[in-house]
């Protein structure tokens, strides 16, 4: 079941519509099929796994809105994603960062105009066993966790998969560079993280915050009762908080970092139509139910006296 990590490196509705009766009426490609519409046809698309939660329930919503659209999701690790879409296996994936240079710089050698969107501000998870009594920790003791270097105490860190873009995460954003212990270990899925890390009192796991944020889902609320999430402090002085979404909008929830749509689509098709659905007011307000934060909404956040 586990590995060896290698340590190694509310407008949508007007606007879709709209732009379907531009490209539709029977548009044809050069094999006289029939092609996709922003709001009709089939598409593959590939999503990272800790987006997986999310994902399902924006797919669902857009095709009860359109019952000619048919979207079709895998869920792998992200480096998969980007690979699915070089090799024109995928024209649109949900990962957590942008086009790098070296992408960009590949699709204009091909004549190619790939397009990207921050949808959302979203939060890598921390957990641990309820049996652990250290579910605090302040940045410094994470980079000591992630790097190797807590002498203290013994932890075992376990990710979803070696190519995840939470290893990346970890290994960019909090170590800097620096290699994971030789000892972390990879799981399938972000399930089988929070399954081995309940059984293990000295484990920590990194997950998607999706993954335990929907408090009316089965499968989140089952993960919560299982572990527990670890609060972090940005820096000395601040609160010791979990990734709850205003802490992540605010910036007090230091594992911080984004989620993009990343397209290639010669034409306006589904994959446009769908990653403009995310970015329209239906579907940001989903992104919000699962305790992201929505990147597109203007949100006003105002101090409030309880009585």
């Amino acid at each position: 079941m586990f590995t060896r990590l290698i340590r190694h490196g509310r407008v949508a509705t007007i606007l879709l519509a709209a732009t379907a009766l531009l490209v539709s009426c029977g548009q044809a490609n050069k094999s006289g099929e029939e092609r996709d519409t922003p709001t009709s046809g089939t598409i593959r698309i590939s999503v990272d796994e800790t987006y997986r939660p999310l994902m399902e329930a924006e797919i669902k919503v857009f095709e009860s809105l359109y019952k000619k659209a048919h979207i079709i999701a895998e869920y792998k690790p992200e480096a998969d994603c980007f690979r699915d879409l070089l090799a024109d296996s995928s024209r649109l994936i949900f990962v957590t960062r942008d086009f790098s240079e070296e992408e960009r710089g590949y699709f204009k050698e091909q004549k190619i105009t790939p397009q990207s969107l921050l949808l959302a501000w979203d939060g890598v998870a921390l957990i641990t066993s309820h049996s652990n009594p250290d579910t605090i920790l302040t940045m410094d003791q994470v980079r000591k966790i992630m790097d190797g270097s807590d002498s203290t105490v013994k932890r075992q860190i376990v990710f979803d998969n070696q190519n995840s873009s939470t290893v990346r995460y970890v290994r960019d954003s909090i170590n800097k560079g620096k290699p994971l212990p030789k000892d972390v270990m990879a799981a399938k899925t972000n399930p089988e993280v929070v399954d081995y890390v309940a059984k293990m009192k000295n484990s920590i796991g990194v997950i998607g915050v999706s993954w335990i944020s929907d408090p009316n889902d089965s499968t989140s609320i089952e993960f919560t009762n299982k572990v527990a999430v670890v609060k972090v402090r940005a820096d000395y002085g601040s609160e010791f908080v979990k990734p709850y979404q205003a802490y992540i909008a605010l910036g007090s929830y230091p594992l911080k970092r984004g989620l993009f749509f990343c397209l290639k689509e010669p034409y306006g098709g589904l994959g446009s139509g769908f990653a403009t659905f995310l970015g329209s007011y239906e579907g940001q307000m989903i992104i919000s139910k699962f305790r992201l934060f929505p990147a597109r909404l203007n949100v006003v956040f105002r101090e409030a006296n309880i009585r």
